[in-house]
């Protein structure tokens, strides 16, 4: 059951982002301020770090807990499923977890657009990345011709990673009239054609 503190608290979120999202798009990140934000959103700054740790934290979203939706997805996937759509749930699952699809739009645009939030943003997914390997590797089989479990892990991981960012980058580029889960298949479609 959700609590009116609970309530309280997811409006007050959202209304601290909608306020940094729109001062970014007028401003730019960079030359943002978290002095600004707290002050256009009518809070302290103190409260607004109550909320979200770091400035990044307002376009990345809580990665610790995103990357911990993802893995435990892909770990409660069938065991008869293979990693590369294990790991297509997980991804699914975490697509709109913390935004509906337009403010996914913003930051993602952020994101790609903005030096200092990419590289934030490639450091997180490749901690992401690391914590999957062993949940990926423990889906493969030892078979014979094939690479050892960890070189395949990592690959499958690294590859579905790749697939994701180039998706949802070519989604930004074209203002999220495409479908996302259809670029990432056609990404994926392409790395994985041996034609």
């Amino acid at each position: 059951m959700t609590t009116l503190w609970d309530r309280s608290r997811q409006v007050a979120v959202q209304a601290i982002l909608d306020t940094a999202v729109r001062l970014f798009a007028e401003q730019g990140y960079e030359q943002t301020t978290i002095a600004q934000i707290a002050r256009e959103a009518g809070i302290s700054q103190r409260s607004l770090f109550r909320y979200f740790g770091t400035k990044e934290d307002l376009v990345c979203g809580d990665q610790e807990a995103l990357g911990e939706l993802l893995k435990r997805t892909v770990e409660q996937q069938p065991a008869e499923m293979s990693a590369w759509d294990a790991l297509r749930a997980g991804f699914e699952a975490i697509l709109t977890a913390n935004h509906p699809p337009e403010r996914a739009l913003e930051l993602s645009r952020l994101i790609f657009d903005t030096p200092s939030l990419h590289a934030r943003y490639i450091e997180k997914r490749l901690r992401w990345q690391a914590e999957l390997v062993p949940v990926v590797r423990a889906r493969l089989g030892k078979s014979p011709g094939r690479p050892a479990p960890d070189t395949q892990a990592k690959a499958i991981v690294a590859t579905v990673f790749a697939c994701i960012d180039t998706a949802t980058e070519l989604w930004a580029g074209h203002d999220g009239r495409l479908d996302l889960a259809d670029l990432y298949d056609q990404c994926l479609a392409a790395v994985r054609d041996h034609g």
